[in-house]
């Protein structure tokens, strides 16, 4: 087992007991709730930043993710295939083209393709063209899945400032209202497409920071 892995089996059971003490609550919308309820062809976007939020739901989701072939993609690729996950390597900076072919491969094996839409180096909360052209290829629509946490760790100094959720934190999963497939004909890297795919990004997070003040 080389470094990066170890790590990743330490930080999993790290994150394993972190886990069991979160007092978790979701919300979503009635079109998100068919899609996922009637196992139905979907992406799921998400911020980089909120991947230790999100990272447990790859399985129950039946999710697999996109990683960047860096170390720290080593350490999460070792922690999402420990709690049961798939994953296809690479990023836009990366073993881009064989990510995406390892991506379309598991959704034509029913798992839904979970991205972490402003990643692998940002600009933060800027949404990358990857999700647009998987969404166009497997004719899927796009559900941004946002998460609020009221007591977390946050790594200021990372550039998409990492949120961990602390011990018995409380934890609001916001599947948002889910974005239209994008057309064959249409370029993934069009900026309306992120655009819109932000502000639905924004009101799902709008719509978890709500219920969570609310709890």
């Amino acid at each position: 087992m080389n470094k990066n892995k170890l790590i990743g089996f330490l930080l999993f059971l790290i994150y394993k007991s972190l886990y069991f003490t979160w007092r978790i609550r979701f919300t979503e919308g009635e079109e998100a709730k068919r899609l996922r309820e009637e196992k139905k062809p979907h992406i799921l976007a998400h911020w980089h930043g909120d991947i230790p939020g999100v990272l447990y739901l790859l399985k129950p989701l039946h999710a697999a993710a996109i990683i960047s072939q860096s170390k720290d993609g080593d350490i999460v690729d070792t922690m999402a295939r420990l709690l049961g996950s798939k994953t296809s390597r690479g990023s836009s900076t990366r073993g881009g083209a064989g990510a995406l072919k390892g991506i379309l491969r598991l959704a034509k094996e029913g798992w839904v393709p979970a991205i972490a839409i402003d990643g692998p180096k940002g600009p933060r909360h800027e949404a990358k063209p990857g999700i647009f052209e998987i969404s166009r290829i497997t004719n899927s629509p796009i559900v941004p899945l946002t998460c609020a946490v009221d007591r977390k760790w946050v790594f200021h100094k990372a550039w998409d400032r990492t949120a961990l959720p602390k011990p018995f934190a409380r934890i609001v999963i916001s599947y948002g209202a889910p974005v239209p497939a994008v057309p064959r004909d249409r370029d993934g890297r069009d900026p309306d497409l992120a655009r819109a795919l932000e502000l639905a990004m924004a009101n799902a997070e709008q719509q978890a920071t709500h219920t969570l003040a609310n709890l």
